[in-house]
Parts: C-alpha cells; structure tokens; sequence
C-alpha cells in the first residue's frame, strides 16, 4: 500500500506514514490539508441508518496538526548517505552497489573528525582502505564532490525508496540545488 508523506501546520515533512495512519488522521479530524491526487478511496463499513458506507479518499501529502518543530536534524545512516552520492564512490567515481560501498570520514574520527553529513562520504572498500587514517589531501584523493548536509525536503526523498509524483514535485521545489538523483 501507498505511504503518505506527512507535513505539519507550516508544510514542512515530518515523515512518512502508512494509509492506515492516515485513514485514522483523517478519521480523527487532524488533518488540516492535504495537496496532491487523490489515491484509491478507503471504504470501511455501511451506517445501519442511512445505508451509507463510510468513505475516505486520501491524498499523497497531507499536513497534521501539532507544533512546528524547527531545526529538523535528518539523521544519517549508510542507506540515505549513500543515495545521497548516487551509490558512487567520491573518490575514484565508479558506481556501486549498497553491499560494496562504505562511510569514509573525510577528516577521520580518530584525528577529531565527526561523524556528521559533512564530514561523510560513500568509498569502495579499496579507497577506503587506500585512504586510511588520512585526509584526502595527504592519501592524494581529491573528492570529486563537497559532502553536504541534506536539508529536510532532500532528506525525506533520500529516505524513501519510491514515492508518487506529486510527493516528489512538492518536495523538490525546497532541494537547494539540482541534484543527479532526483529525476
């Protein structure tokens, strides 16, 4: 079944939810709005009295109430990391798969480097390896992209596998730059 990607109050993403969860939000009333076009209607059962089945027709984006909470910080794992760089290694450029790439610190942790979005980027085993505890600068690695921090539109479709056409036309009007992997 289809995810929804919630908003809150202000249009920001806060994540992605089942229909199910947003079938209750609309049950429930939280949702204030809702942008995009409608998926399958969810039916549920016939009120004894009038004869009439329930219906809710959803939509892809929808926002909830609740507080804005700003300064979203998108977490980082290996598998939006390495979307992030398009699965290739930012040291010799060829592409690889999930199972053969790996997080390399550009300033390396044990020489006070952070594990953060900027100091992140996906290598293959063997520039990793080459790499060792040094800076790309002292292993003569040149990176051929800046690592960056995604912000909270790129980020939300870093972390879905496949999301419908409206969700990513919302989300990559707020992308702070073109990006290769979002086609």
């Amino acid at each position: 079944m289809q995810t929804i990607l919630r908003l809150n109050i202000a249009g920001q993403p806060r994540g992605w939810i089942s229909a199910q969860e947003a079938v209750s939000a609309y049950a429930k009333g939280d949702v204030i709005w809702g942008i995009g076009d409608p998926l399958p209607p969810v039916f549920g059962g016939v009120q004894r009295l009038t004869g009439i089945r329930s219906r809710i027709d959803l939509q892809p984006i929808i926002a909830l109430q609740g507080r804005v909470v700003q300064n979203f910080c998108p977490p980082l794992c290996n598998r939006t990391l390495f979307r992030r760089d398009g699965h290739r290694c930012l040291y010799c450029g060829q592409q690889y798969t999930r199972g053969e790439l790996t997080r390399d610190h550009v300033k390396p942790t044990s020489r006070g480097g952070r594990d953060r979005w900027e100091n992140v980027v996906a290598a293959c085993r063997r520039c990793n390896w080459q790499k060792d505890n040094l800076t790309p600068e002292e292993a003569n690695m040149p990176l051929l992209a800046v690592p960056f921090r995604p912000n909270p539109f790129e980020w939300h479709y870093l972390a879905k596998d496949r999301i419908l056409a409206d969700q990513m036309e919302y989300l990559s009007k707020q992308f702070s730059a073109q990006r290769d992997w979002a086609h």
